[in-house]
């Protein structure tokens, strides 16, 4: 027979495996929850009308906000500039750790490809209706997510850009969503 005390013991413990795992459920879905990061991506002001040549390149910055109490270590990766499907562009993002619970500032830059853009024949329809067109950026940041110093996770951060420049006032607009997903 087990003794009084001993039942006791085992009860407690019991109970106190059970309040520790729902803490620990708690926390998982509601602090640790992954959220997806915010990018931002910012092309510097370019005049296109006054420089038409084959390649130009324009200076970049990204800025990446972590909302995760985990910090994402991202590897150099690329981020491709497509016009209509066709590719008209790459931005260099080097490596980086993104703290958690902040943000960093990336600077690149943007080598686009104008004879491409230009030989596309929709490009001059585009500007003849507005002085505009439309480019879309795509890029993926594999990397890891490190939660509490030593939980290491694979992870992909996905971004996606719609940039609108303005040929008459060299604005450009950028409209992106990002995305993280952690696999195995």
């Amino acid at each position: 027979m087990v003794s009084r005390n001993m039942k006791i013991c085992l009860s407690a413990s019991a109970m106190v495996l059970i309040v520790v795992a729902a803490i620990t459920v708690a926390l998982i879905f509601t602090i640790f929850k992954l959220r997806d990061p915010n990018i931002i991506v910012q092309l510097s002001r370019y005049d296109f009308l006054d420089n038409l040549s084959p390649n130009i390149t324009i200076p970049v910055l990204v800025i990446i906000k972590n909302s995760n109490y985990g910090k994402f270590k991202y590897i150099d990766s690329f981020s491709y500039i497509t016009y209509r499907d066709t590719l008209v562009g790459t931005v260099p993002v080097p490596s980086k750790l993104v703290p958690a619970r902040g943000g960093i500032n990336v600077t690149t830059h943007a080598n686009f490809m104008v004879g491409e853009l230009i030989r596309n024949p929709n490009f001059f329809l585009d500007i003849q209706n507005g002085n505009k067109f439309s480019l879309m950026s795509k890029a993926e940041l594999p990397g890891k997510v490190i939660l509490l110093s030593f939980i290491k996770m694979k992870a992909m951060a996905t971004n996606q850009c719609d940039i609108s420049v303005n040929i008459s006032s060299n604005d450009v607009v950028s409209n992106c969503t990002s995305h993280i997903m952690i696999y195995h």
